[in-house]
């Protein structure tokens, strides 16, 4: 049969409700591909290829129940080191008349796709996407003119715009934010019984995935041995109520808490689901209202995982598009260090980046402030290489997509865009991870101590780091007592802290 248009469904747009099944006509063939480059432009970690080849292998199976023609590649079948590479084949046997995709959300993809349509000489339309409450058109013109783009302003138009946590005209709870309230730690007693997530054993097609990409993917960092994430809508629905009905009552109370050996705690396991759009923001949002509304949770949960979803989410996306050159090219700080090898190894004697990279290889999951206060925040105090550290976060953890890790890890984390994103660099001693963890209980080191042996890397670093960018953020209004903390810092004790944090530099994989 004559091919029409060919409607491109990439691993990370799994939605059913998606505009590329709008006006299909007889001869329109879907094409999905499994690319094995889409797992080694960065090493990718093996839960996460498993997840993406999972999930798109059960969305074929749902598209085979329906009468629509699919054209499926298997990673089995080929070995196709770009996307690109397997479009052109496929343009040259099927020769459409055109392509349809909706908007990748990575450039790179972008780009690879736009090539091989342009080199076979065949046009692509690009859709926008409609899961997403806003657009790249609509986030430009909102940052337009703007001095400074904050999150929490963009999220107070989304909440006015689409009604959501409000009451009449004013906001629900009476405030537009409660994180304040959201920053509890568990103390020393720990965060006691919890109820372990909803789990959801590989199937067939599941298992197939696992066992393909343990084949094909050997040398790939991570591990499928716990591999037991949502793969359909329906498996994410469940996830989703199981997060409302047990965890999210102390969600907000602890969201930034966390705990040795505990990978879960009271988070919702849900952005892998969300970021192959097996489930919509907008049914997510309104469950967690409803919760509150029928009095279930308070509002500070409510509210602090709303922000994470309509805030958070959708900012990042707008700024990915509206300023990739500044995130993907950006190194503010002049940070040039090597990302450290444990962070493929995790043997470091650094017990809050153990655990954390640990759970990380082991899971292909991290919650946020493990990533941004943990692992995020020691790469920043050494000074790794900003695009290193990207490469990292992009190909570890299961949930990651470019438009969603790139701002965050460049922006947030690093302060690679020189303050685009986020009002401060996010540094910290050691002594914040003591508060919120008990990491610190088991490790050699001390995190109220900045100088000899037995000094917190972190605690060395952040001081470093302080006497390094002391001319940028001397008089930065949100840096500026850090900075004036350091003249009370005898000269001597000055440079010794220096000479401390030049050897961790070069002995850094040996700590």
């Amino acid at each position: 049969m004559q091919t029409e248009t060919l409607r491109i469904i990439l691993g990370d747009q799994l939605n059913r409700d998606s505009p590329i099944f709008e006006g299909i006509a007889e001869g329109d063939c879907f094409w999905m591909a499994e690319v094995l480059g889409e797992s080694q432009h960065v090493p990718s970690h093996k839960a996460r290829s498993a997840y993406f080849l999972s999930a798109m292998r059960h969305f074929a199976q749902q598209l085979r129940s329906e009468p629509f023609r699919l054209e499926y590649y298997h990673l089995n079948e080929h070995s196709w080191p770009s996307l690109k590479a397997a479009l052109a084949a496929t343009l040259q046997s099927l020769a459409p008349a055109r392509i349809v995709v909706v908007q990748p959300g990575d450039l790179r993809v972008h780009g690879e796709l736009e090539a091989a349509a342009r080199d076979a000489d065949i046009p692509l339309e690009i859709l926008s996407d409609s899961h997403f409450l806003s657009s790249p058109e609509h986030f430009a013109c909102w940052a337009k003119n703007r001095k400074s783009l904050r999150m929490e302003y963009f999220y107070r138009e989304m909440r006015r715009d689409y009604g959501i946590l409000m009451d009449g005209d004013g906001p629900a709870g009476g405030s537009w934010n409660f994180d304040s309230e959201n920053r509890g730690s568990f103390g020393r007693e720990g965060p006691g019984m919890l109820a372990s997530p909803v789990s959801f054993p590989a199937d067939a097609i599941t298992q197939s995935a696992i066992d393909d990409v343990n084949g094909y993917l050997a040398d790939n960092p991570g591990q499928t041995t716990h591999f037991d994430w949502p793969v359909t809508s329906e498996e994410a629905r469940r996830a989703l109520q199981d997060f409302i009905d047990n965890r999210l009552i102390a969600f907000g109370d602890y969201q930034d808490a966390m705990w040795a050996a505990e990978p879960w705690l009271y988070h919702s396991r849900l952005s892998a689901a969300l970021n192959l759009k097996l489930l919509n923001p907008r049914e997510v949002i309104a469950a967690v209202e409803q919760a509150w509304r029928n009095g279930t949770i308070a509002i500070n949960a409510a509210e602090g995982f709303i922000r994470q979803v309509l805030g958070w989410r959708e900012f990042v996306r707008g700024l990915y598009f509206t300023y990739f050159d500044r995130f993907s090219q950006g190194n503010a700080l002049n940070a040039n260090e090597p990302l450290p090898g444990f962070y493929w190894t995790r043997e470091t004697h650094m017990q809050c980046l153990a655990q954390s990279i640990t759970q990380t290889l082991e899971l292909g999951y991290a919650h946020h402030i493990q990533r941004l206060m943990v692992t995020g925040l020691f790469a920043q105090l050494l000074g790794v290489k900003p695009q290193a550290i990207h490469a990292w976060y992009l190909g570890i953890y299961v949930d990651a997509v470019e438009w969603v890790e790139m701002p965050n890890t460049l922006g947030m984390s690093q302060y690679a865009d020189g303050g685009l994103m986020a009002s401060k660099p996010y540094i910290a001693s050691g002594k914040y991870i003591q508060r919120m963890s008990n990491y610190c209980d088991q490790c050699r080191y001390k995190p109220d101590k900045r100088t000899g042996d037995d000094a917190c890397p972190f605690t060395v670093l952040y001081w470093d780091f302080l006497m390094r960018h002391e001319k940028t953020f001397s008089k930065h209004p949100r840096m500026a007592l850090q900075c004036r903390n350091l003249a009370r810092i005898k000269p001597q004790e000055k440079s010794d802290i220096r000479q401390r944090a030049a050897v961790l530099r070069e002995t850094v994989d040996s700590l």
